[in-house]
């Protein structure tokens, strides 16, 4: 005993984290029960906590039970009774403990306790950093432990609902916990799935359920097809925030709680979606780097895969914004492939980019939209199909008025088939637009859907009469009245008909009037005396009698109203004393009543109406402005025939003086309310002016400001169009160079074959050459003419007419004596050596021989001179196989003749020397027929270095 009366003695805190479990025990309860019994949360018993809250996290963990479960209560009753600013400080000290520590306890109080400071928290600030503090416990290695925060989240999403607390964070972790191995967490992983469907339908499937294996699915879909039957759910606990606010409703009145208890059901209606679930993606970094390439190729299943690859891509719930303006134009020019399979991945890929971007596609549409509707021509239904749907998602990223110009256009189209798909288009944007046509769009539609009741169609007629009932679904029977004058009967019918079956989401604008009505009643009850004195300044005309009092104090007042004149009329009677006073300053005569007379009955009332009114309102007409205007013309209608007399001093004499007397009091009395009138009429004059010209300024500004934005659009349109034309002619160069290197691959090829086909042909003639040299030292020449042998038959060793080895040997070659040379020298000028005996011309015969004849036998005196020219003949055979057969026949033929005539020839004479100009000839040829070839080479590009 004495030792609990020491703990009894210690501060709270000190017993608060006492080593002995009793004493923190006691402790727990005595704060419990001091939290209950405080004011307010600001109360000094809540400051040690609030101070330091990280003595909650041993109190929420205490490793006693009993201790722990009183802990929990002591934490309940501090969040209750404490506020926000205990919770928000504590929070990140106890959070991670209690669905570790007391979530999972046996103790079914500790558990209960625990799930109401959770709650608690959420309740006092916001479900946001309390579902963080959850969510790393989702991978502990305890299976337990994540069961029990599974099921906190589940009671969390079902007292406060998707709305108020994110699911997103969450969404991301069901694949996660649906493969866990224990059985309890895919249980509570179930519960907690069939919790979020509830709330948001279908729209959460594309964050998970992908990723979960059949099995799962239709197990889901079972419990998901009771939770349908189970009807929308409600929110069954509100934040402090919220609990504030509903607080302060009802003060408003029971017909704005009505509108807000009804509010909530048409949002959740349109929040739903998966599109405000998914996080955005960057897709730009994940398009292929081909896809340019490709979708620009000739191939149309190039330019598919290319779409298809893209349409992998941008498959996901939401992209992250970025320029897609290059993207956009391509699939645009897809609209016009040949080739439907392009055009319906090309849609495709169109719905998903406007679906993921939303709003964000906006400014693409111009881009697509007139290449989509123009392709409507399509006859096949799953293009068509697919085009309809690419329509629909890029309509959701703008609104009915953008749309509106690119509608009426292709409803004119000549062609029926875009003309029917456009309408069905239209009808479609009328049923899902969610704002109200205006009255000029609404006349465009109608003039176009009355056009399309004349078709020779029925679909035609039919779309053009829906068309009508829906927008007479939108804007009311009443409202559509009007645009359907001069139809007959039986085309209203069918309207009618398609009104009532119309299914529709704008709102209707003659809703919104009738609590305006309301509103403006109590107000302007009070204000509504105050207001009649300015009110009586707008009727000038009424005030017109009344009016020249003001406009002069001296001349006006007596013309406009004699009877007004009263206290006016000892100035203006001064002059004229007579008996007809009124009109002295006028002229007076008698002559004028008698005219007056005639008019005097229309006036008179007219004066005897405003007479009664004119006597408070008479303070009112004073400004000067509206009463010089009416003044005139009163005071000509009262002098109406006022030409040479006036007004009849006898019948407006008596009634003048009666109206002296009861005058001169009545502009007293309110000559001290006019003042304080006249103020507020001027005040009000000049911030009417101060309004006007505002008006006016804005006026100007807001046209400025159009005419700018006019000015900017049209040099975007241009600027787009300059852009448009460089990346076409891009494109073009592209493809030029494309093709100009597969040109340049071919003449490789082609040069690369004609380099083979020479060096085969130059290693062809050397071999002849050597050949020859060869059969030329077997068999050298005739003894009596050795120097003719040597002559003929070089013993230098060169690689034929296409060695390329310097000029030296070049000369050498032109220095070569060959008799060949000569024969192709005779066939260059035009004759024929070995037909017409060129060759004995050439070469002077032996004496010996040619004194008899020509010495055409002189072949015969050797027999080498028979045999040789048969192997000449072989060879030349050979050469002219490999092309060249001028060459070698001439060579060899004149090898054969100098071998024939070699025994009569005795020495070199004439024809030795036109032998040796005919052997620098051919070098010449030579050298020229390898310059040509270099040339060849040169514009073939086979020149190597």
């Amino acid at each position: 005993m004495g030792d609990e009366e020491d703990f009894s003695s210690l501060p709270l805190t000190d017993r608060w984290v006492h080593k002995v479990w009793k004493v923190r025990k006691a402790a727990y309860e005595e704060a419990a029960q001091a939290f209950e019994k405080t004011p307010d949360e600001y109360d000094p018993a809540f400051r040690p906590f609030v101070q330091d809250p990280s003595l909650w996290k041993g109190a929420v963990a205490d490793s006693n039970v009993a201790a722990q479960q009183e802990g929990m209560a002591a934490l309940c009753a501090f969040l209750k009774f404490g506020g926000r600013e205990g919770a928000v400080r504590s929070r990140q000290h106890t959070i991670t403990s209690i669905v570790e520590k007391g979530l999972p306890s046996t103790r079914p109080a500790i558990k209960t306790n625990s799930l109401e400071a959770l709650l608690l928290y959420i309740e006092l600030d916001v479900p946001g950093p309390v579902i963080e503090e959850i969510l790393p416990v989702l991978s502990n290695k305890v299976p337990k432990v994540v069961a029990a925060a599974l099921a906190a989240l589940t009671a969390i999403f079902h007292n406060y609902g998707c709305k108020t607390a994110d699911p997103k964070p969450v969404l991301k972790f069901l694949p996660k916990v649906f493969g866990h191995a224990d059985k309890n967490v895919r249980a509570e992983a179930t519960n907690l799935t069939v919790e979020f469907y509830r709330w948001l339908r279908d729209a959460m499937k594309p964050m998970f359920w992908g990723e979960l294996k059949p099995t799962q699915q239709n197990d889901l879909e079972q419990l998901f097809e009771k939770a349908k039957s189970e009807g929308a759910p409600k929110q069954e606990r509100l934040l402090r925030s919220q609990q504030a606010a509903q607080a302060a409703a009802p003060a408003g009145g029971g017909d704005e709680d009505e509108e807000m208890a009804d509010a909530p059901e048409d949002e959740d209606v349109g929040e739903i979606d998966a599109f405000d679930l998914a996080e955005p993606q960057d897709i730009i970094s994940k398009v292929p780097k081909d896809f340019f390439e490709n979708i620009a190729s000739s191939k149309w299943k190039e330019r598919k895969e290319a779409c298809e690859a893209l349409y992998a891509v941008v498959n996901v719930p939401r992209i992250k914004e970025g320029d897609f303006n290059e993207i956009t134009r391509c699939l645009a020019k897809c609209m016009k492939d040949a080739n439907i399979a392009v055009v319906t991945q090309a849609a495709q890929c169109i719905e998903l980019l406007a679906k993921g971007l939303r709003r964000g596609f906006a400014k693409y549409r111009s881009t697509v939209m007139q290449p989509i509707l123009e392709r409507l021509k399509e006859k096949k239904q799953s293009v068509a199909d697919a085009l309809g749907l690419a329509l629909d998602a890029v309509f959701l990223s703008t609104d009915l008025t953008e749309n509106m110009e690119d509608i009426t256009e292709f409803l004119k189209h000549k062609n029926p088939q875009v003309k029917e798909g456009t309408m069905k288009f239209l009808v479609r944007c009328l049923r899902t637009t969610k704002d109200v046509p205006s009255k000029q769009e609404i006349a465009t539609m109608v003039e176009c859907a009355k056009k399309l009741l004349a078709e020779s169609s029925e679909a035609l007629r039919s779309g053009g009469a829906e068309v009508l009932g829906t927008i007479m679904k939108i804007i009311g029977e009443r409202a559509m009245n009007p645009h359907l004058e001069g139809l007959d009967d039986i085309r209203k019918n069918k309207i009618k008909e398609f009104y009532e079956a119309a299914e529709v989401k704008a709102k209707d604008k003659p809703k919104p009037p009738p609590p305006a009505a309301r509103a403006p009643p109590p107000g302007p009850a009070k204000k509504g005396p105050v207001k009649k004195a300015p009110a009586g300044a707008k009727k000038p005309a009424g005030f017109g009698a009344a009016a020249p009092p003001a406009q002069t104090p001296t001349p006006a007042p007596a013309a406009a109203a004699p009877p007004r004149m009263g206290g006016l009329g000892n100035k203006i009677g001064v002059p004229k004393p007579g008996g007809a006073a009124p009109s002295g300053g006028l002229g007076g005569g008698i002559k004028a009543p008698q005219k007056r007379s005639a008019f005097a009955a229309p006036p008179s009332p007219r004066r005897a109406e405003p007479e009664p009114e004119p006597e408070p309102m008479d303070l009112d007409d004073p400004p000067s402005p509206e009463e010089q205007r009416p003044a005139p013309p009163r005071m000509g209608l009262g002098r109406g025939g006022l030409q040479p007399g006036g007004l009849a001093g006898r019948s407006l004499a008596k009634p003048v003086p009666m109206d002296y007397t009861p005058t001169p009091p009545m502009p007293p009395p309110p000559s001290g309310l006019s003042h304080i009138e006249r103020a507020e009429l001027e005040e009000l004059r000049d911030a009417n002016d101060r309004l006007l010209k505002q008006l006016e300024d804005a006026r100007h500004d807001r046209s400025k400001l159009l005419s700018e934005i006019q000015e900017l659009k049209n040099q975007n349109a241009s600027l787009i169009e300059d852009h448009t034309r460089d990346v076409l002619s891009i494109k073009a160069k592209e493809t030029q160079l494309v093709r100009a290197r597969s040109d340049f691959e071919a003449a490789e090829q082609t040069n690369d074959r004609l380099r083979r086909e020479l060096d085969r042909l130059k290693r062809a003639l050397s071999h002849t050459e050597d050949q020859l040299r060869h059969a030329n030292r077997a068999r050298p020449g005739s003894p009596s003419s050795p120097h003719i042998g040597l002559g003929v038959m070089s013993p230098t060793h060169d690689g034929g007419i296409y060695n390329d080895n310097g000029y030296q040997q070049q000369s050498a070659n032109r220095n070569r004596m060959s008799f060949a040379s000569s024969m192709s020298e005779e066939k260059e000028n035009g004759g024929d050596g070995m037909m017409s005996g060129g060759f004995h011309q050439k070469v002077s015969p032996d004496p010996r021989y040619h004194q008899g004849g020509s010495g055409g036998s002189s072949g015969r005196g050797t027999p080498a001179g028979f045999r040789q020219p048969v192997e000449e003949a072989r060879s030349s055979e050979s050469l002219a196989s490999m092309g060249f057969g001028s060459y070698g026949a001439e060579r060899s033929s004149s090898r054969t003749g100098m071998r024939t005539g070699a025994s009569r020839l005795q020495a070199p004479s004439s024809g030795t020397a036109g032998g040796m100009e005919s052997w620098k000839r051919a070098a010449e040829v030579t050298s020229q027929l390898k310059a040509r070839i270099e040339q060849m080479k040169a514009k073939q590009g086979l020149n190597r270095p």
